[in-house]
């Protein structure tokens, strides 16, 4: 029988972190220590190491709250991450522990926002039965717009007249490092006076990030006669192209540069990636749809995937020890 423990994650522990996280099967970037801990300020970090026999198989990235642990309310996605070399029995007794552990430390609840399937290098679906036979309560359901590029479906007229109007504008697509020309000129603008909102990071959070994933953050710009027009942040992952942020001048639907931005892209820039993923178009908890934005991304030619977040008892942990037979 194998012997699984758990330790809460410490500094030094971050070289062996990330090792795991850059040879798992379904973790990305921005699970690395560089990466997490950009907002430790704001997020009482109490992330999970779990042990096989002594060896470290898997992790659980989370911050700790009072109503109980998150797996992570500061990311994207989170849960856990792992190897090849885990199996669904072994899974079990790494969820299993890991219940145990935050139940004999009274924390009496695990939310987790689960890793959408289109950022696994392989199949690692262990979590939803682990959850179900937990009874972890569904809290919430988003929605992602993907365009799966092994079967694409065609870009819709209307987006592709955008494009040609762009082509003979002269609009010109460059890759950029500089972050401050679209933060202040076209994303904070844009957000406060559509939407009145902020983005989730600050200009400097977000210059401290690229210049810590150069190659996986990158900033797109679509240029006007040498005047940025409109752009947009990727988050470059293994298997998926993500849009982090998308912005356009008042002048969008003149000069189509928005449309043309995204189509070259999915066309040419990110056409190794399997997935292209636009997001999120929920609000209000995932309980409202911003139908306008979903119509554009849906108009791309991007279909829906979903991004379910769970609540479970640590309780629960018991109900394991009979499950295999």
């Amino acid at each position: 029988m194998k012997i699984y423990s758990v330790k809460r994650y410490e500094k030094t522990d971050s070289a062996r972190w990330d090792a795991l996280v850059k040879q798992s099967r379904n973790g990305t970037f921005l699970f690395e220590r560089a990466y997490m801990d950009y907002h430790k300020d704001r997020f009482e970090d109490h992330s999970l190491l779990v042990f096989e026999d002594g060896k470290l198989v898997a992790l659980l990235p989370a911050n700790l709250e009072k109503d109980g642990l998150y797996s992570h309310w500061g990311l994207s996605y989170g849960g856990f991450i792992y190897g090849i070399g885990v199996k669904l029995p072994n899974f079990l007794g790494i969820f299993q522990a890991t219940l145990s552990y935050l139940h004999q430390n009274d924390i009496q609840a695990l939310s987790i926002k689960e890793i959408p399937e289109i950022y696994h290098q392989v199949p690692s679906d262990e979590i939803s039965y682990a959850l179900f036979l937990a009874e972890a309560e569904l809290t919430r359901c988003d929605t992602l717009s993907v365009i799966d590029k092994s079967n694409p479906l065609p870009v819709a007229s209307n987006r592709m007249s955008g494009v040609k109007k762009a082509v003979s504008l002269g609009i010109q697509l460059i890759e950029s490092d500089k972050l401050d020309e679209f933060w202040n000129q076209l994303l904070i603008p844009n957000l406060a006076a559509r939407h009145a909102a902020s983005p989730v990071h600050s200009l400097e959070e977000m210059q401290l990030l690229k210049s810590r994933f150069p190659d996986k953050i990158r900033y797109f710009s679509a240029l006007q006669e040498g005047k940025p027009v409109a752009g947009c942040i990727v988050f470059e992952t293994e298997t998926t192209a993500h849009m982090q942020y998308i912005s356009a001048d008042e002048n969008r639907s003149e000069h189509g540069a928005l449309d043309f931005l995204h189509y070259q892209l999915i066309m040419e820039t990110f056409s190794g990636k399997r997935y292209f993923d636009f997001g999120t178009s929920n609000t209000n908890q995932g309980l409202n749809l911003n139908e306008g934005l979903l119509f554009w991304k849906e108009s791309f030619g991007a279909r829906t995937i979903t991004q379910r977040f769970y609540k479970v008892d640590t309780s629960k942990h018991e109900r394991f020890k009979t499950v295999l037979l």
